[in-house]
């Protein structure tokens, strides 16, 4: 399966959220996934918050589901993937089922699937 992870980006420590990444895109991986990761854009700076969203969509696109961290959340672009994924009926796994949200991601006409990943 192919998938995307989304988690807070903007505004966390670099090295931190490398490693959340990276340990999340292992975990995957081990499982037999191939992985899209947004951490790679973080290496092209200066860009605006939608220019980056603009690409994240598009990474979304060719994966058949998302993997959310569970700092979700806290995180503008996170949410907005979330959503987006869902409106796309993509799979839905996350990290910590205790960070889903009652009513989110709006669903408009269809189901999302998904629970956490093993």
């Amino acid at each position: 399966m192919k998938i995307y992870i989304a988690g807070k980006i903007t505004g966390e420590d670099e090295a931190a959220v490398y490693n959340k990444f990276a340990v999340a895109k292992t975990r995957l991986e081990n499982s037999g996934d191939l992985v899209m990761s947004p951490h790679v854009l973080s290496e092209n700076r200066g860009f605006d918050h939608e220019d980056y969203m603009h690409i994240c969509y598009a990474m979304i696109d060719i994966c058949d589901a998302i993997f959310v961290l569970k700092d979700w959340q806290k995180s503008k672009g996170a949410r907005m993937e979330v959503q987006y994924a869902c409106d796309h009926q993509k799979e839905i796994f996350y990290e910590d089922n205790k960070t889903k949200e009652e009513g989110f991601p709006i669903q408009y006409g269809h189901p999302t699937k998904g629970a956490h990943h093993e």
